[in-house]
């Protein structure tokens, strides 16, 4: 199921060069988080997306491995994102479920790209918190639904505030349903300036569509194709369509298995 009228993304080197190191994106999750609770629910959304950004990236990339070599350079930006991914859940990653389906891309995609992307994409959710989980407001934490919207703009300028590159801020930008348009902004009367916020290379386009599969209720919540395919046609059924093409090009991720495993590791504190 192809829409001839979507723009196919590409890897771009040259952005994907100016991306944070691991340890500068954990130090900015502590930081950033004004409680225990909303650092263990947002940074654990992220680790969950980074995680399956990665292993989308990943199975795209063994796709392609078919029909021609990835780069020496290719490779060991895989490396680098299996040995953080190590870092935040263990040896046992490998244990993670496999995506089925999907097609080759064009050109091999950065996994570390698309796995620290995954790690910044909801930095702005720290802002759009109507209570903190802070003694202030005994323990309890919430998201202020009105003002949610506003999570991917704030988290890009504060992204850019904090000294983090253009093309780092970008995940945190353009990542929105799947794929936010100055029309639809307009449209709904978004609390935003009118502007596309679309995904401007593949691995932003990853992580947006990864980020559709687990949402921020409490507890945390995986979701299907088919539940995200609901929520999406709510919005339109253009925006439905355009969720099912996402699915047919990155494949899809056996939920109930992801549900499983970062229940168990990631979320147990919600359980």
């Amino acid at each position: 199921m192809r829409n001839n009228s979507e723009e196919t993304l590409q890897c771009d080197a040259v952005k994907n060069a100016n991306l944070p190191d691991f340890s500068q994106v954990e130090q900015l999750h502590r930081t950033t988080a004004p409680s225990e609770s909303a650092y263990n629910l947002i940074h654990g959304h992220c680790v969950v997306i980074a995680t399956i950004s990665w292993q989308i990236a990943h199975h795209c990339n063994m796709l392609l491995e078919s029909k021609t070599k990835c780069s020496s350079s290719i490779l060991e930006r895989s490396k680098l994102a299996q040995s953080c991914i190590k870092k935040l859940i263990g040896d046992n990653y490998s244990d993670l479920p496999p995506i089925k389906g999907g097609r080759a891309p064009k050109q091999p995609i950065d996994e570390y790209a698309a796995f620290i992307g995954g790690m910044l994409h909801d930095i702005g959710t720290y802002f759009v918190l109507k209570k903190d989980g802070s003694a202030n407001f005994d323990g309890e934490l919430s998201f202020d639904g009105p003002n949610y919207i506003l999570h991917g703009l704030r988290g890009y300028n504060y992204l850019l505030k904090c000294g983090f590159s253009e093309e780092a801020a970008q995940f945190a930008r353009n990542h929105t349903g799947v794929g936010l348009t100055r029309e639809q902004v307009a449209l709904q009367n978004l609390p935003l300036p009118v502007d596309d916020y679309k995904p401007q290379t593949v691995e932003q386009e990853i992580v947006m569509v990864a980020d559709k599969y687990n949402s921020k209720s409490i507890p945390p919540r995986f979701l299907t194709v088919e539940e995200y395919r609901r929520k999406a046609a709510r919005f339109g059924e253009e925006n439905a369509c355009r969720w099912l093409q996402l699915v047919d090009q990155y494949g899809e991720p056996d939920i109930a298995a992801l549900a499983d495993f970062f229940n168990a590791r990631i979320f147990s504190y919600f359980f």
